[in-house]
């Protein structure tokens, strides 16, 4: 192996250390914990090491991000392709059981501002994938419809619903019935 080859995989290999540190650090005491210095801290790296990864917190929540993205992507996925058929309500069942296993994770995807460019040619593949997977589970049904318009619907749906029975504004018994609910008034 070259030293070159070495280097960038020792580089790699401290840029996956602080992504999973700033992922289990959210996880456990939330986003506001998550600071280059404690970071640092944690993974026994001097703040310039951070640095010479990310330009700051902002864009390790977007590394973050983007690998939240491809890890929904692939739950999705796998939902979507062993369902018989329309698989509407197992996607959406999946969908609140991410965002209810990792809050953190979900957060920094979809709910608290990074800089990322979500809709556009420049989003990375991982955030296409994800909404590529919803898309997938839409098109079933979506007829004459914008199957993107008919997807970013279901998406916020979704989302809207997560997000408000996680945040409290919603009982938590209820949830599995508003999804059905859901499910039903949308491919009705």
């Amino acid at each position: 192996m070259s030293i070159q080859s070495r280097r960038e995989r020792e580089r790699a290999e401290r840029e996956r250390l602080i992504v999973t540190a700033a992922r289990d650090l959210a996880e456990t005491e939330g986003w506001d914990a998550v600071t280059t210095r404690r970071l640092a801290a944690e993974i026994e790296y001097s703040q310039p090491v951070l640095y010479s990864h990310f330009k700051g917190k902002d864009a390790i929540m977007a590394a973050v991000a983007v690998e939240g993205c491809a890890e929904l992507a692939a739950e999705l996925r796998a939902v979507r392709t062993a369902a018989s058929g329309p698989a509407l309500a197992e996607v959406a069942a999946a969908y609140a059981a991410f965002a209810e296993r990792r809050p953190a994770l979900y957060d920094v995807m979809f709910t608290l501002a990074v800089d990322l460019p979500f809709a556009t040619p420049e989003a990375p593949a991982p955030l296409k994938e994800a909404f590529g997977e919803l898309r997938e589970t839409v098109r079933p049904i979506a007829g004459d419809d914008d199957v993107d318009v008919l997807t970013e619907t279901f998406w916020s749906g979704l989302h809207g619903l997560v997000t408000l029975m996680r945040n409290g504004r919603m009982r938590r018994e209820g949830h599995e019935r508003r999804l059905a609910i859901f499910i039903g008034r949308f491919s009705g």
